[in-house]
């Protein structure tokens, strides 16, 4: 197997109320397909769908809490950070933990989207970002 992702697809309670959080957030999808959305993402894909629908297909059983995972969002500096806090809040997520300086040097906060999917919005100094937006490793 190689070492990617290709797609994270979120399971989501309302599939118009997610597409429209993500859209205010200033995300652009594909056209709308009958019960799933993709936004591509600069090499790897994003999908919306029923959560129901994800946990049957995955095989899992849904117990409606936190998945234990928290998606990343990496950007160029703490003021970034802040931008990106203050849209999510205004596209109607709840900020789970306002940007502040890290252990590790960073700089991060957290907002949840309206379906409970933590991510974390964070200004990691040691990992610069290329133009495109990618993160290498150093």
């Amino acid at each position: 197997m190689e070492q990617r992702i290709s797609l994270v697809t979120l399971g989501v309670a309302d599939l118009d109320r997610a597409h429209d959080f993500y859209r205010a957030l200033g995300w652009e999808s594909r056209p709308r397909e009958a019960d799933v959305v993709f936004f591509s993402l600069g090499g790897m894909v994003l999908a919306l769908w029923d959560r129901a629908a994800l946990a049957e297909d995955s095989t899992v059983s849904d117990s409606g809490g936190w998945g234990g995972v928290t998606l990343a969002h990496n950007v160029r500096s703490p003021a970034e950070v802040d931008e990106v806090l203050r849209q999510a809040e205004a596209a109607g997520a709840r900020i789970g933990r306002p940007g502040a300086a890290t252990f590790w040097g960073g700089y991060s906060g957290v907002f949840v989207d309206p379906d409970g999917h933590p991510w974390e919005v964070a200004h990691n100094p040691f990992w610069p970002l290329g133009a495109d937006g990618s993160v290498e490793l150093p």
